[in-house]
């Protein structure tokens, strides 16, 4: 293994922006199983900052906003046409369970669930402001 990444829980953390970053949060510990481990509100309501894990992951998260320097590197899905630059995997233990939380949220499914060729049984959606999520058993540690 190489020396560079630190030996820690989980070494990659996506990170994404919402503009209801507070709903957002909601939305993705109730449809998909993300926990809360930090959140830091705003003044004006919005989120600076928040930590969410799931299993030995985590994903970071924020409001929206065009006024710093990390704020103007970013698009929001709607921005770009729904377009994506890079979309999370979710490794879970019933692909059904989470299909059925994400059906009755009523956010597009972008791919059917289904058992893939090369093992797992998964399906992509968009979560509630269009970022590309796709969830499945197939574990890639283990292949």
């Amino acid at each position: 293994m190489s020396a560079i990444p630190k030996l820690t829980t989980a070494t990659v953390t996506p990170c994404l922006r919402y503009r209801d970053a507070p709903a957002a949060i909601d939305w993705l510990c109730a449809v998909f199983g993300f926990e809360r481990h930090l959140v830091v509100p705003g003044d004006d309501g919005s989120i600076r900052h928040a930590q969410l894990s799931f299993g030995n992951g985590m994903i970071m998260l924020g409001s929206a906003q065009g006024d710093n320097w990390y704020g103007k590197l970013m698009a929001q899905p709607d921005q770009i046409d729904g377009r994506q630059t890079q979309t999370i995997c979710l490794v879970v233990n019933d692909a059904d369970l989470i299909y059925q939380r994400v059906k009755a949220a009523g956010v597009e499914i972008l791919q059917e669930i289904e058992d893939a060729s090369y093992g797992g049984r998964g399906f992509s959606c968009r979560d509630l402001e269009g970022h590309v999520w796709t969830i499945g058993t197939y574990d890639p540690w283990q292949h």
